[in-house]
């Protein structure tokens, strides 16, 4: 297959077009390279993914929140499938730039169901977010729990992509399939998140901040195993056969958290780090952030039952790789 990769130049868009690339595919990757975080990472993600794909990868610098450029960009473009992972990411940063949310979470998801659509694309996986839980106090967060009550604008542009992808498939038949990742952590991860800002800050002898005062859980969620759910979604398009989905639509439309099925206090995953880095963090504890929640924790019985989906790694063996690849990216 050709398939469309969204965030091409991202954490997880690079690691998924590396992975379809390493099994055959073709991918044509997009990203608009912007200023979030530094570009220079996100091009050498983006050349780490060509030096392995042995010609089977193509990348354009295009931004799909822009309708005219991303059609002058598709345009003579061959491809099936899609994976629409680029997104305007961060809780935090949400409070200060609500706009970039609103131009690349909503335009830029419907821009890519307007391509499906046009295309008649065989199946679309795009990404949702563990953050559309909210405060919800029952734990593990399942597919089934209501999500009305969003606590951030990044949250409730994440939903809203969820509730345009169910008109589409209702409206159009489109396969989708919404995955809600849960802290996706490991090599070429991002800056903005808590693996790469405690192990730089470790390293750099710097007091890390820790919000409120420590009582943090999260489902980290190795990237390799996160890719290999995407992949198996890929595969597996919901039918369009009145059956109830994962989610509740009876469309062609199914719903699923992708997580490790574990949560883990961040106190925890602060040790890992400073055992991989030999040091001893100085810690800062704060109040918790507006628009953050203390605790998430995926159910994830429905994309194992359906798609085989199992995650492998534990934070005890995946902290110590990620600090492994910083120390070697940044010659440390």
């Amino acid at each position: 297959m050709r398939i469309l990769v969204t965030g091409a130049a991202g954490f997880i868009g690079a690691a998924v077009a590396e992975r379809l690339c390493t099994r055959g595919d073709e991918v044509l990757g997009i990203d608009s390279l912007n200023d979030y975080y530094q570009v220079s990472l996100k091009r050498d993600r983006v050349a780490h993914v060509e030096d392995g794909a042995a010609g089977r990868f193509a990348f354009k610098q295009v931004d799909f929140a822009d309708w005219s450029a991303l059609s002058a960009a598709l345009e003579g473009e061959s491809f099936d499938r899609i994976v629409h992972v680029g997104a305007q990411a961060g809780v935090r940063y949400s409070l200060e730039n609500p706009r970039a949310y609103v131009e690349a979470n909503l335009l830029g998801h419907l821009n890519l169901l307007e391509v499906a659509r046009a295309r008649g694309s065989s199946h679309m996986v795009y990404a949702s977010s563990s953050s559309v839980y909210g405060g919800n106090e029952q734990l593990p967060f399942a597919v089934e729990d209501r999500v009305d009550h969003p606590v951030s604008l990044y949250a409730a542009t994440k939903r809203a992509d969820e509730l345009m992808s169910e008109t589409y498939a209702h409206l159009y038949g489109i396969p989708l399939t919404g995955l809600r990742f849960f802290t996706v952590y490991g090599p070429w991860g991002r800056p903005d998140m808590a693996a790469w800002l405690f192990t730089e800050a470790i390293l750099k002898g710097e007091p890390i901040k820790v919000f409120n005062k420590g009582e943090m859980w999260r489902d980290f969620t190795y990237i390799d195993d996160i890719v290999a759910g995407v992949l198996a979604c890929i595969d597996s398009p919901p039918a369009n056969d009145g059956a109830p989905k994962p989610g509740g639509s009876t469309k062609a439309h199914a719903l699923y958290n992708i997580g490790n099925h574990r949560s883990e206090k961040l106190t925890r995953v602060i040790e890992l780090i400073e055992e991989a880095c030999g040091r001893k963090a100085k810690v800062e504890l704060l109040p918790m952030q507006p628009g953050d929640v203390a605790r998430t924790y995926a159910d994830i019985d429905a994309i194992q039952r359906d798609l085989g989906y199992q995650p492998t790694t534990r934070i005890e063996d995946g902290i110590p790789k990620f600090v492994e690849w910083y120390r070697e990216y940044h010659g440390v």
